[in-house]
């Protein structure tokens, strides 16, 4: 499937598309070549060109490289959680399901990226919104790609988006880290 045909179903017809990819078979080097990569360059992207507006070109240009590449580790790691906690709720190990499962939940989150170029604020509070509809793509997936009992769907979805908001926040310190410190010893 192409990647606007995938897009487009994910976000207007996720029950109908889980199935669909379930079915599929990928691997890593394809799902990060022909989806992620190019859908979590959506924010980095908008964000550049937001930030022409309000005079940050030079700074915003590293802090959106950063912010890309710690999307692309954040796919990654969350597969690996998401992997992990299967057994637990009953689902099956499947390291390219949770990959999947990962990115396409996602989906909304970098396409609602797109606002960023509106500026940080407005943009920003759409571009979080994306998320809470990544949540509900996560919940509608979780069962297909994962194979774990619909009873247990509620509890893993939420020690998932637990385990991923303290992975956010941790990732989030570090990019904090890698801009501010810099600047810290320049001004010294």
């Amino acid at each position: 499937m192409n990647l606007v045909d995938r897009v487009k179903n994910i976000l207007v017809s996720p029950k109908t598309e889980w199935p669909v990819i379930a079915a599929e078979t990928t691997d890593v080097k394809s799902m990060y070549m022909n989806y992620i990569m190019i859908l979590a360059a959506i924010p980095a992207i908008a964000g550049i060109i937001g930030s022409m507006f309000g005079g940050f070109m030079t700074s915003f240009i590293g802090v959106a490289v950063l912010q890309y590449v710690m999307a692309l580790v954040t796919v990654f790691i969350a597969a690996l959680v998401v992997d992990a906690l299967a057994p637990t709720f009953g689902g099956t190990k499947n390291p390219v399901a949770a990959l999947e499962l990962v990115a396409y939940s996602m989906t909304a989150s970098w396409v609602a990226g797109i606002a960023l170029v509106l500026g940080l604020r407005i943009g920003g509070v759409i571009h979080a919104s994306g998320s809470l509809d990544g949540i509900y793509l996560l919940y509608l997936g979780l069962p297909v790609m994962m194979k774990c009992p619909q009873e247990k769907v509620v509890p893993y979805l939420v020690v998932t988006v637990v385990v991923l908001i303290l992975l956010s926040w941790v990732l989030g310190v570090l990019l904090a880290g890698a801009i501010f410190a810099p600047m810290m010893l320049i001004g010294r």
